[in-house]
């Protein structure tokens, strides 16, 4: 287990991207309070703030556990640092600074590892894997939402601004790069489990992603096209049911009743824009229904919107977007199964590490609970 100068590339990356979408997102705002269009700023902020001041609780609670582990008490200036959203960033801090130093200076061209540097590489991986799972969190709280919000602009309005084009430019990259960062972040912090190697199973894993996301946020913007109310109550009504299965499943994710709680919220959240396993058991079948019910909900958005007569939409636009939507779940489902069929890791039952001189490489990782599919 070692963490690699690409992996410490990918680090930096990905607060490039984290920057780059955070700039943009306060630009669309700023710009739309600007043209007098009120009700897109007030919701591309409320999108923004409410993703980052979860990601923030998550953070400062991880921090205070860890130190609790280590019969460290937690700083005043972590909790201020949070308070001031900057809880990203200092972990962001911590890693690349701890990263550059095992990956640069302290790296070795064998597989062999003293007690020591497995340590120091245990450190970094536990913690940008932290970093990862936080980043998915923002990403599915407020870049899919963004997402949806500002294609749904440019729907409506037939043309917009290059900020809107950034903006939907980089939540693409910020969702794709996200997914597929903390699968391999993930894999790689878990002894249990086998890394996901090569280009060709992150490509076909990131493809299926994309294409199912891209599938059904199209498909959410035609509904809130049709009626609004409707599709709110679609988006509160999956996100109630995907709520009350992470109950269902009894999660054990965070150490106290009330994060708890709130890491089920955000479940049932991600559930309305993606699957994945939140306890890392076996999922064929609950995976089969989701994709299923994802289908059935998609074709039936498709057929309401042919049937429903809409003035204030342009049909130039709805042949190429349902052509769109079809070809992404499509493109998508055979993704999902060539990554399962082909690509996935294969998981054994039992996995033992490496041993260093008689010790063994023991891991107690919060992410254990946690497995994204």
């Amino acid at each position: 287990m070692k963490y690699t100068k690409c992996n410490f590339m990918m680090s930096v990356l990905g607060i490039i991207i984290y920057i780059a979408d955070l700039i943009v997102d306060i630009w669309v705002s700023v710009r739309f309070f600007h043209e007098g269009q009120y009700v897109f700023g007030v919701l591309t902020l409320s999108f923004m703030l409410f993703g980052t001041l979860v990601v923030q609780c998550f953070s400062y609670a991880w921090f205070k556990a860890d130190l609790k582990k280590a019969g460290q008490e937690i700083q005043h200036c972590f909790l201020l640092l949070h308070c001031l959203q900057g809880g990203v960033f200092t972990r962001y801090w911590f890693a690349l600074k701890k990263g550059y130093h095992v990956s640069f200076k302290y790296s070795s061209k064998t597989d062999s590892f003293t007690e020591e540097q497995i340590d120091l590489h245990k450190e970094v991986i536990d913690r940008v894997t932290d970093l990862s799972m936080l980043r998915l969190f923002e990403t599915y709280l407020e870049g899919c939402p963004q997402l949806v919000l500002q294609l749904y602009i440019l729907l409506e309005h037939g043309q917009a601004n290059f900020s809107q084009y950034a903006a939907i430019m980089l939540s693409c990259c910020a969702i794709s790069w996200s997914t597929v960062d903390f699968q391999i972040a993930l894999r790689k912090s878990l002894p249990d489990k086998n890394l996901l190697n090569g280009f060709c199973p992150k490509a076909t894993y990131l493809f299926y992603k994309l294409f199912t996301l891209i599938s059904w946020m199209l498909s959410v913007v035609l509904l809130l096209f049709v009626n609004i109310k409707i599709g709110l109550f679609l988006l509160l009504f999956l996100w109630f049911v995907g709520l009350i299965w992470a109950f269902k499943e009894q999660t054990q994710f965070c150490n106290s009743k009330s994060m708890e709680f709130l890491y089920r919220i955000v479940v049932g959240f991600i559930l309305v824009f993606t699957f994945f396993n939140i306890k890392g058991h076996n999922t064929k079948c609950p995976m089969s229904c989701y994709y299923i019910l994802r289908v059935l909900t998609t074709l039936g958005i498709l057929i309401v919107f042919w049937v429903y007569p809409l003035s204030i939409f342009n049909s130039d636009y709805f042949v190429p977007i349902s052509i769109t939507v079809v070809l992404s779940l499509l493109l998508g489902i055979i993704f999902l199964i060539v990554y399962y069929g082909v690509f996935h890791p294969n998981r054994s039952e039992e996995t033992k590490c490496d041993e260093i001189d008689g010790l063994s490489v023991q891991r107690d990782c919060r992410m254990k609970y946690f497995l994204m599919e």
